[in-house]
């Protein structure tokens, strides 16, 4: 396998560069569509511009290249400026193409990727600002916490009091807790870990592992069940071959930074198990489909899981070293660069149809389109695995 640092470097990068960044009122504009028309006067997502700070801090640190940090602290200071909430505290969760509030809900998903953006810009840059904001919302986080229960509730309103639609998006549930809020919790968390050694912290983050393995996995089939109510109760009947994968290495990531060697241990064979179960959603030609749930197997094959595909596999074959894993990512690699890349217009398409027609309904950059899960597993596969 390789290509990745050419993938990154000549078609992720340079769309987002080239194409995004809105030089009337500032920051990113909020979305390109699926015939890759921009839509100048779109509202402007917390999870896309943080998830571009992440993205550009990230490939500025490991590659150097002065052009990514530009960007990098473009992000920053727009983030900084227009989505901090400077009386209540937080992120909003929407703004309008001129940086006005659109939406302030604080959905705690969007405050863990705001964590997440603030503190790679610490590590690709030294500013202790960023830090401090990182730390800022991890405080904030934990304040908000259910104290009876564990875990953390979906959403708030502005000035952080119960909310009724607590929904990540239309498609989800309206439920008190989820998989992917806790995933996005956790990961930024890691980050954190890196380079704030705090107790507080690190008993967090213990905790949110345990709820993974105790309450959000399924012993039996081992795959991550998706909605849950306030008491842990299980609310859903969906399996998600994604975030199962997705999940698979950023737990083991969580307890290999966490540094507790038995819980390392314990998290390594489940994460095995994990992958083991999200292969279900493997298909003939190398992908990895949607979903699947009682009645019905969504086969669209999604941008970001093809890339969270890849990574995990390369965790699972690292930490068992089964080489039939890496062969497992090395197809998907191929099938993600003849059927998921643009080669033409640059970035990546949202999917492919069951069918096999390019999917043009979704963004091509948008509120959830946006350039992470894709420059993530080309990071991840230099920094980590010395494939460029």
């Amino acid at each position: 396998m390789n290509g990745f640092k050419k993938e990154l470097t000549q078609n992720i990068l340079p769309f987002w560069i080239d194409k995004m960044q809105d030089a009337e009122y500032g920051g990113f504009y909020g979305r390109i569509d699926g015939n890759d028309r921009l839509h100048k006067n779109a509202n402007k997502g917390s999870v896309l511009n943080a998830r571009i700070l992440w993205t550009f801090s990230a490939a500025y640190r490991i590659l150097k290249d002065e052009e990514y940090l530009d960007v990098a602290t473009r992000a920053y200071d727009y983030i900084k400026q227009y989505f901090l909430d400077k009386k209540f505290g937080g992120v909003y969760w929407e703004l309008d193409y001129k940086g006005n509030p659109a939406n302030t809900k604080k959905q705690v998903y969007a405050q863990g990727f705001a964590l997440y953006g603030f503190s790679e810009y610490y590590r690709a840059t030294g500013n202790q600002e960023a830090l401090d904001l990182a730390i800022e919302l991890f405080h904030l986080i934990e304040k908000y916490k259910d104290k009876k229960y564990g875990g953390y509730f979906e959403a708030f309103t502005r000035e952080w009091q119960p909310i009724e639609d607590m929904r990540l998006s239309e498609k989800d549930a309206n439920e008190k807790k989820s998989m992917n809020t806790h995933l996005h919790i956790l990961e930024p968390y890691t980050n954190l870990l890196r380079v704030w050694d705090n107790e507080e912290l690190k008993k967090a983050q213990r905790e949110l592992i345990l709820i993974f393995s105790d309450k959000i996995l399924n012993n039996n089939t081992f795959h991550q069940e998706l909605f849950f109510g306030e008491d842990w109760a299980v609310r859903s009947s969906a399996i998600s071959y994604g975030h199962d994968i997705e999940a698979s290495w950023l737990l083991y990531e969580a307890a290999e930074v966490l540094g507790d060697k038995d819980l390392l241990d314990k998290i390594r064979q489940l994460s095995l198990k994990i992958a083991d179960a999200a292969s279900e959603g493997l298909v003939a030609d190398g992908s990895m489909i949607y979903e699947k749930d009682r009645d019905h197997t969504d086969r669209e094959r999604h941008w970001w899981v093809q890339a969270e595909a890849v990574v995990g596999y390369m965790y699972a074959c690292k930490n068992s070293r089964e080489i039939s894993y890496k062969e497992k990512a090395a197809r998907i690699w191929h099938y993600i660069q003849n059927q998921i890349t643009d080669k033409h217009n640059g970035e990546w398409i949202w999917s492919r149809l069951e069918d096999g027609k390019v999917n043009q309904k979704d963004d091509k950059a948008g509120f959830w389109k946006c350039p992470y899960h894709n420059s993530r597993i080309c990071l991840e596969m230099i920094e980590h695995f010395g494939m460029e």
